[in-house]
């Protein structure tokens, strides 16, 4: 089996980040550029515009799902070696950002400002990977970033694809119902979520799950189907052409209208529990 060379990219955050830090340290050896992506980016307009943005969409409501997810852990991720030191958990890879935790081990990282922009056409030139992975990434990839790898790329996706095409698919999986949780991993292809299916597995969660706990732990499900499709493509040298499916609509961060209906169905996007889970990113 010849070792795959590998190109990530994510956007570390509570729904991956545990899963993607054991991911890079188990797989060290075939992992060859670890790009981040920059949240607060200005083509996205920064850190204000995109409150914003939401705010205008979905309201209030979607404030605390935005912080648990992705503010709180950013903004305790530069505090990290501190947690660490105070609870001995810095030997932990899914306790130590990806940063430090590439830096540790020797892997090459780029902060994705434009993943189609010429520092990172670049970047994954000069990596030369015969595989480009997202999992949990918030910018869209064209053909022409795509075809840098050899084999093209993977997504990772927690939903039943063609289901719930978008960026928030365990929100669309909270109001239609439990029996639509799932993962999927398909190809990366230039319309969103869109590529052909490689692998797909429904999972039952528990009834009082949050949108935001579904996505943590369908990430965490999926690591063991990433496994072994990393393991069927080492050993074949070749990308499962996988099966086409027809595209439903895509599926956008929820509107005020359907926070409203979640809200009377009992339904949540984040509770106190998350929240936990957020601020323990660096510990044990």
């Amino acid at each position: 089996m010849t070792a795959l060379r590998i190109a990530l990219l994510v956007l570390e955050a509570l729904p991956n980040a545990r899963v993607v830090r054991r991911l890079v340290a188990d797989r060290a050896h075939e992992i060859v550029l670890v790009g981040l992506s920059n949240a607060e980016r200005p083509s996205s307009g920064g850190l204000t515009g995109q409150v914003r943005r939401h705010l205008s969409r979905s309201g209030v409501g979607i404030l605390p799902y935005l912080a648990v997810n992705f503010g709180l852990p950013d903004l305790l991720r530069p505090l990290a070696p501190l947690t660490q030191m105070a609870t001995g958990s810095g030997d932990l890879p899914e306790a130590t950002p990806l940063a430090t935790l590439c830096q540790r081990l020797g892997i090459r990282t780029a902060k994705v400002d434009d993943v189609n922009g010429p520092e990172m056409h670049r970047a994954l030139r000069e990596a030369a990977p015969d595989l480009i992975l997202t999992y949990h990434f918030d910018q869209i990839l064209k053909p022409e970033t795509i075809a840098l790898a050899r084999l093209g790329g993977i997504n990772g996706h927690p939903g039943l694809l063609p289901r719930h095409r978008g960026p928030v698919p365990t929100i669309h999986a909270l109001a239609d119902g439990p029996e639509t949780f799932g993962m999927t991993l398909h190809r990366l292809a230039a319309a969103i979520d869109a590529g052909a299916i490689l692998d797909q597995e429904a999972v039952r969660l528990p009834a009082d799950v949050t949108a935001t706990r579904a996505a943590v732990m369908l990430h965490a499900h999926g690591r063991g189907m990433l496994d072994r499709l990393l393991d069927t493509v080492a050993a074949t040298g070749a990308l499962p052409e996988g099966r086409m499916a027809d595209v439903l609509p895509y599926c956008p961060f929820p509107d005020r209208a359907m926070l409203a209906g979640l809200r009377r169905r009992g339904l949540r996007l984040t509770d106190a529990a998350d929240l936990a889970a957020a601020a323990k990113l660096s510990l044990r």
